[in-house]
């Protein structure tokens, strides 16, 4: 055991820890969500980059030297090649707008750069978690920049994620090209469409969100470093900013650039609100294309059953033989789990107060959750339903011949009224629509034939 102190007096560690006291306060103090903040893998090297960026920044500056600055690098570089993050223990919902994870990076990093120099654990006259790991930082600079780092790595592999399944849409779409089908709105026959309009359009669907989702990372490569406590730069050389902007630049290669003004920097949330906004709408509209696919499997003999879903496991403990949409019933629930972190995302930002918003720990929380969810999901989509779904042709196409709706295509011959009225007809006698306009001489033949061909149901073309 070592012993270890901060202003409030002193604490008992095990030596093989590589945090210190401040995290162990942290850690009695927020049992919280029972999530630590090394479920984010990405985040804890995003605090390591920061680190050696400042790092090196200091010593540049001349006041780190390179003794310290190579230890203090080389504890970063060993965070971020994945080592040490068990070590990274307080809750990821905090007190103290971030603090605790910002001290918990400074006494690993401090400790483990001890480890390099030979040095014991805890000997914090040699290297120090505050006077030189977070020199010329406060939490209020260092932890910020650590999430939107975070963060842009994040929404590439929301976009990764996003783009295979788009492309297993869009396969689908080739494959039902020629499947003839009944679109519906309001849930009542339309007009006829084919199974692959209908999954191209979801292909496109989820490529507007791309852009989307990537238009909305580029906001957090503007960032706030160097403005230590409320964005006037105390305790930072003057050139102290710029140097860190450029290293963490060179480190991550991310295009991050420093705010024009650091004391709005320091506080504004905005991008955090537009970034969980965004994640909202993919969320609602994969759970829309997530309800399409559940009405069309329903069945299989009393529902649509115009598509056949992957059959992953018995659906019900008394219903023999019944199986369920399982997946898109689980992606639905991730997408409102979203929904309700962006209402939580939105309470936190607004409740900023003067020069910081100390809600940051619950932001990250949230918008991280609802990144990583939102990755799994569609990946779970794309692999055990997407790309195994086959298409009822027969079905469909027996639905749109024998459906009303398809009498539209006579309105431009046979105007609305007399169109209307054969469907009025067609439905209280129970009659097939062609054999009712055929019967009644309405229209040629020819006219019939073209009409209602199975391509001209597919890809109408105006008829007059």
């Amino acid at each position: 055991m070592r012993i270890e102190h901060d202003f409030l007096g002193e604490r008992e560690l095990a030596d093989e820890a590589y945090y210190g006291v401040q995290t162990l306060r942290a850690l009695e103090n927020f049992d919280i969500s029972g999530v630590a903040i090394n479920r984010t893998p990405s985040f804890i090297q995003g605090l390591a980059f920061v680190k050696k960026a400042a790092a090196l920044a200091n010593r540049d500056c001349g006041i780190l030297d390179e003794e310290r600055a190579n230890a203090i690098c080389s504890a970063c570089d060993r965070i971020i090649a994945g080592e040490l993050h068990d070590q990274f223990i307080v809750d990821a919902i905090q007190g103290g707008a971030g603090t605790s994870t910002n001290m918990n990076a400074n006494e690993v990093i401090a400790n483990a750069a001890l480890e390099i120099l030979g040095k014991k654990k805890g000997d914090y006259a040699i290297i120090h978690p505050n006077d030189h790991v977070n020199l010329s930082q406060s939490t209020n600079d260092a932890y910020p920049t650590a999430f939107r780092i975070t963060l842009y790595r994040e929404l590439e592999r929301l976009v990764q994620a996003l783009e295979v399944l788009r492309d297993s849409f869009a396969r689908k779409g080739a494959e039902f090209t020629d499947v003839l089908k009944m679109g519906r709105t309001q849930l009542q026959d339309a007009v006829p469409m084919t199974l692959g309009q209908e999954f191209d359009a979801f292909a496109v669907n989820v490529g507007e969100d791309i852009r989307r989702v990537l238009e909305a990372r580029d906001l957090v490569t503007e960032i706030n470093l160097g403005a230590t406590a409320i964005g006037t730069r105390i305790n930072a050389p003057d050139d102290y900013p710029e140097k860190a902007v450029e290293h963490l630049k060179t480190l991550t290669g991310i295009p991050v650039t420093l705010s024009q003004n650091l004391i709005e920097a320091t506080w504004d949330t905005g991008a955090y609100v537009q970034i969980s906004g965004v994640l909202k709408r993919v969320a609602v509209k994969l759970s829309k294309i997530c309800n399409d696919l559940r009405l069309l499997s329903s069945g299989p003999r009393t529902g649509f059953n115009e598509i056949n879903l992957p059959k992953l496991q018995p659906g019900s403990s008394i219903m023999p033989g019944k199986v369920n949409p399982v997946i898109p019933e689980v992606v639905n629930q991730v997408c409102f789990l979203v929904i309700g972190n962006d209402v939580t995302v939105s309470f936190a930002a607004e409740a900023g107060q003067l020069q910081l918003n100390v809600m940051e720990p619950v932001i990250a929380h949230c918008l991280f959750e609802s990144i990583a969810t939102l990755v799994r999901a569609c990946h779970t989509l794309r692999i055990k339903c997407v790309d195994g779904i086959t298409a009822n042709a027969e079905r469909t196409r027996e639905m749109v011949l024998g459906s009303i709706g398809i009498v539209t295509a006579l309105n431009p011959i046979l105007g609305y009224e007399v169109s209307a009225a054969l469907a009025k007809e067609a439905f209280e006698s129970g009659a097939n629509i062609i054999d009712l306009v055929r019967s009644k001489g309405l229209v040629s033949d020819d006219i019939i034939d073209d009409v209602f061909s199975i391509e001209n149901l597919m890809h109408p073309k105006f008829i007059r």
